[in-house]
């Protein structure tokens, strides 16, 4: 991919492969963001694999509860459903909480979304054929309100309140996904599957994007967290080429050129993509031919 010599139109709708390397300003191939995020999902879940089949009890379970190195580490929103359904939490379980809110505070939320979830990763090269037909006016683009992803929290949450059971546990592809990669086939693999045809052939990220609570949950971590994604306005030509490339385009609402006005009055050249729901995936900056996007960590001068 070369984000310096291709026009918006061939940067958005590049060969999948070639996303994952871009040339340089001086001719050399350096790797995206997206083949080290590529890397990290694939290092994270082979982990838990190995992990199991070889009993080097280095990483056990899966990516909903785990022991790393002996250490307890749990999702968040397993543990909610947990609190939920029987009202109380094991000592084990706030620990593992504590680990992975933290560790999450200090590597932007939603991190979790870009560089670990499995599910992620086949929503990603899903998006790459649901574009693909999009662009081909074979199918439509169907966007829905995000926000949608809230009332699923609440009804996740409420059905394991209500059911005494982690409900959501049952239909979670996360979870599916790293049970089958740890453990081996179930019929449960079918169900994402089905999500990942949705995706493909209805709406793009639609599972990601409008419904996974756990997603939600790590966006409420993200909009504290201090590590941050930042857009230069001096170096922003407005091409609109990662709008097109966001999984979460409204996260990057702000930096339209409509704006721009208000910015200048205010003495503004530069601003944090503070919404939540930003997966921290760095899309922006592998299609950004003024490399105006960066990532700040806001507490570093603190330190």
């Amino acid at each position: 991919m070369d984000k310096y010599g291709w026009s918006v139109r061939e940067l958005v709708n590049a060969p999948l492969l070639s996303t994952l390397y871009y040339k340089t300003k001086d001719g050399k191939i350096r790797p995206t963001w997206r083949f080290w995020r590529w890397l990290s999902i694939i290092i994270i879940n082979l982990a838990f694999f190995l992990s199991y089949y070889l009993d080097i009890q280095f990483l056990e379970g899966t990516l909903t509860g785990s022991r790393l190195l002996g250490f307890h580490l749990i999702d968040p929103f397993a543990a909610l459903e947990i609190l939920a359904a029987e009202h109380h939490v094991h000592t084990n379980i706030i620990i593992g909480v504590a680990t992975i809110v933290g560790f999450y505070f200090l590597v932007g939320g939603k991190a979790f979304c870009g560089w670990v979830c499995p599910y992620g990763f086949l929503s990603e090269i899903g998006e790459y054929f649901h574009m693909k037909l999009v662009s081909k006016h074979i199918i439509k683009e169907r966007k829905f309100n995000p926000r949608v992803r809230y009332i699923f929290w609440v009804i996740f949450l409420a059905a394991a309140a209500i059911d005494g059971y982690m409900v959501f546990e049952v239909i979670n592809p996360v979870g599916i996904l790293s049970r089958f990669i740890v453990y081996g086939w179930s019929l449960a693999i079918v169900w994402v599957l089905v999500i990942l045809l949705v995706e493909i052939f209805y709406s793009r990220r639609a599972w990601c994007k409008y419904v996974c609570p756990i997603g939600t949950t790590y966006s409420f971590i993200g909009w504290v967290s201090p590590m941050k994604v930042q857009w230069d306005m001096e170096k922003c030509d407005h091409c609109a080429a990662c709008f097109i490339a966001c999984p979460e385009d409204h996260v990057l609402e702000f930096a339209k050129a409509k704006y721009d006005e208000e910015r200048k009055k205010k003495g503004i050249t530069k601003e944090f993509v503070k919404d939540g729901d930003c997966i921290m995936c760095a899309r922006c900056f592998d299609v950004c031919h003024e490399d105006a996007y960066n990532f700040e960590f806001r507490l570093k001068n603190l330190v």
